[in-house]
């Protein structure tokens, strides 16, 4: 008897190891930010469809002018974008997404980055693809269209191009682009192709309607980050 107890006592601590030792595998709930909502003029935004379900508001997260720059705390998981930025044909859109905290508002990594080729924003067939750094040298290429689908896994890859942070609450700083080059949709963080694909695997059913579109940013939940540089070039 005495051994039946032992035995089980051992194979639940083995079956708890796997959740103690990856903290991703608990979700967060996301946090409601005092004095939230979108300040920057011009720009609106849009929560994922579980953040909605659950109860939550644009206005749980914010999204506000720091000097020339842009400081984004979440909150809810949310994409934001000024209906006047607009790209056709060959482009790339990049911007400086630095995280001053790492790890401040969350427990384990969550990622902010680019969105482009948004169609049909803030309705439910809305479509986009985005690409995005985590702190701890993660990156993850994922999309609407209207439903969420991914390109490079469900928590992505890591890739050595990405920083790291040197540990919680310490900073970390990425340089992340987004790149339409004729046939070819390319992901870049701080100078390195971090992942490429054909055009024909991302604009077809269930996913892109096009390349062109809407650009904008990408924010998990329970993050802050300053944007900088946030631009678009014609390549």
């Amino acid at each position: 008897m005495r051994f039946i107890y032992i035995r089980q006592f051992t194979l639940a601590i083995v079956m708890l190891t796997p959740a103690m030792a990856n903290p991703q595998a608990s979700d967060e709930v996301s946090r409601s930010v005092a004095g939230g909502g979108i300040s920057v003029p011009g720009w609106t935004g849009k929560l994922d469809a579980n953040e909605e379900k659950a109860g939550q508001t644009i206005n749980n997260a914010k999204f506000a002018s720091d000097g020339k720059d842009i400081r984004v705390t979440t909150g809810p998981a949310a994409t934001y974008w000024n209906p006047a930025n607009k790209a056709t044909g060959n482009y790339t859109v990049k911007a400086t997404f630095k995280e001053p905290k790492y790890m401040n508002l969350n427990s384990h990594p969550h990622p902010y980055g680019i969105a482009i080729a948004g169609n049909g924003l803030g309705t439910d067939q809305q479509s986009y693809l985005y690409c995005a750094a985590y702190g701890n040298g993660n990156f993850i290429v994922r999309g609407m269209g209207p439903a969420p689908f991914q390109m490079n896994g469900r928590r992505g890859e890591m890739n050595a191009a990405v920083h790291k942070a040197a540990g919680p609450g310490e900073p970390v700083e990425q340089e992340i682009a987004l790149s339409v080059k004729g046939d070819r949709v390319e992901c870049s963080i701080n100078g390195a192709v971090v992942a490429g694909y054909d055009k024909a695997a991302v604009v077809t059913d269930g996913k892109l309607k096009s390349t062109d579109g809407i650009y904008g940013l990408r924010f998990a939940h329970n993050t802050e980050v300053i944007v900088t540089g946030f631009t678009m070039t014609k390549n």
